[in-house]
Formats: C-alpha cells, sequence, structure tokens
C-alpha cells in the first residue's frame, strides 16, 4: 500500500484576485497558515527510547515464501539488550542444520556497527564484511542490517507529514544516513503509530540500485509496558515471494548481562 508524502499547500488557489496589500493587512487569514508538522524530536522519542531500553529474548521462526508460494521455515532465537552507547543482538539461526549460524550484530548511533558470525565448529567468531550484510540469512528480505534498526539515530531526519496507514493514524518519518553510517541503505521511511511510536509500515531504499524493500508489522501489542510485533513481512518491490519473522514466545524483560554476548557464546551450539 503507497501513501501519498505531498504536503498540503501553504496558500489555497484564488479565482478572484485580490490586493497584495490586504493580505499584508491580515497576516493571521485562515489561507495564508499553512498546515504544522509533528516535531521530529518528540516523533523520534519513542523509537529512541525503545532500542535504548532494549532487554529482550524471543524465540520464534523465519518463514521464506518463493515465487511459487512454497515455504521454507527456518528456527530462531533472538535476544538483545541496550548496554551504555551499543544495542547487542544475539541472532541465531537453529535450524536446519545446515543453516545454523550464530549471528552477534552491534548498533552504535555513531554509525560504527559490526557484525560477528559462527558456525559449527569454529572456535572464533569472524567479522562479516559490510558487503555482505545484504545477504541476511533467508536471501534479500530480512538482512542483517535489518535487525538492528540503525535508522532512528541517523544525521538526517524529517517527518514529511501526518498520514493514515490503514485506519492508524501515523506520523511519515524519513531517515537519511551520514558518511559515517555504517549502512546499505540510502533512505528509511517508516510510517511510525502517532499514539505509541511504533512502525506499522516501512520501506528501505538500498544506496545505487534504488531497490525498494517493503516491511509490514502485524499484531501490534504490548507486554510489560514494551510494544512489539507478531510478524513482520519484508518483500521487495517488485519481486514474487517474501520473507515472514514470527515471533512465538519471549520475554519483554529478561535482565541479561555482558555474559549473553560473550564470545564463548557465539561459538557454543
Amino acid at each position: 500500500m503507497r501513501l501519498s508524502s505531498a504536503l498540503f499547500p501553504l496558500l489555497w488557489a484564488a479565482s478572484v484576485v485580490f490586493a497584495t496589500t490586504a493580505y499584508a493587512a491580515d497576516p493571521q487569514t485562515e489561507t495564508q497558515k499553512a498546515t504544522p508538522k509533528p516535531d521530529v524530536h518528540a516523533v523520534l522519542k519513542a523509537p529512541q527510547q525503545r532500542v535504548q531500553s532494549a532487554d529482550y529474548r524471543v524465540s520464534g521462526h523465519l518463514v521464506h515464501v518463493d515465487s511459487s508460494g512454497a515455504r521454507t521455515s527456518y528456527a530462531i532465537n533472538l535476544k538483545a539488550h541496550w548496554f551504555p552507547g551499543v544495542l547487542r543482538v544475539l541472532f541465531e539461526v537453529a535450524s536446519p542444520a545446515e543453516a545454523r549460524a550464530n549471528i552477534l550484530l552491534e548498533m552504535r548511533p555513531s554509525g560504527q556497527d559490526k557484525i560477528l558470525i559462527a558456525r559449527p565448529g569454529d572456535t572464533v567468531a569472524k567479522p562479516l564484511p559490510f558487503e555482505k550484510w545484504t545477504d541476511g540469512p533467508l536471501g534479500p528480505g530480512f538482512s542483517f542490517e535489518d535487525l538492528m534498526e540503525p535508522q532512528y539515530f541517523w544525521p538526517g531526519q524529517t517527518v514529511v507529514e501526518e498520514t493514515k496507514y490503514g485506519a492508524r493514524d501515523c506520523d511519515l518519518l524519513k531517515s537519511t544516513p551520514g558518511p559515517a553510517d555504517h549502512t546499505h541503505y540510502a533512505i528509511v521511511q517508516s510510517w511510525l503509530d502517532h499514539t505509541i511510536g511504533y512502525p506499522v509500515y516501512a520501506e528501505k531504499t538500498l544506496k545505487g540500485t534504488e531497490t525498494v524493500k517493503e516491511f509490514t508489522y502485524y499484531g501490534l501489542r504490548q507486554n510489560g509496558g514494551v510494544w512489539s510485533a507478531s510478524q513482520v513481512e519484508a518483500k521487495v518491490r517488485g519481486q514474487a515471494g517474501s520473507t515472514l519473522l514470527i515471533i512465538d514466545r519471549g520475554s519483554p524483560r529478561a535482565n541479561l548481562d555482558l555474559k549473553a554476548f560473550s564470545p564463548e557464546q557465539l561459538t557454543r551450539f
């Protein structure tokens, strides 16, 4: 579903020509008032706080749906915690056996993100080259970068408009990275629920190719004061098939510490 990002005009078209002095005499004329935009800092507050208070453990599965509708399912486990200045996410692909891997993702608001990966038999985790970040565990749907969501901390932030996505009132946020940000995306547009600040839909444009990835968030729910989605669907615009991230169970307050993300955890299967 595509929503218009056009802004309301500043002045109404007039069929009758009025004297210029008449407008100057009454600066508060309703037809001259611009529609105010929401404050960008207020819009960013909820998604940034959600990242900077993360402390969760969840399990579920990734499901790849090909162009014929055939499904391939991968069991996954995720745990995440915000430490001072860095979000650490440990992502485990538990099955099938040939896809097993432990991946540690580190997102820093400064843009210096990092990914380490280990597979069964590895004694140490290895840095994942930046050019491999878009590979993801199941092809072009969910990339590793999509699990970090760094766009809320990029320097370029604009509230395009207040709009609707389906029945929800949303703030349309446009995020662009700076030169120091480690990302393959040129633009991320997020439709954030106006009341809770959680995304209901997002479009991410890849650098260079202009390929757009579409993310739709289903089953928004609040648990322990934390909002989350029970399912996220990722699609590449213009391509058949999709990838589903389905959360089966988890804890929003897992009380994780640094040991949960240690190098030993990465090589433990």
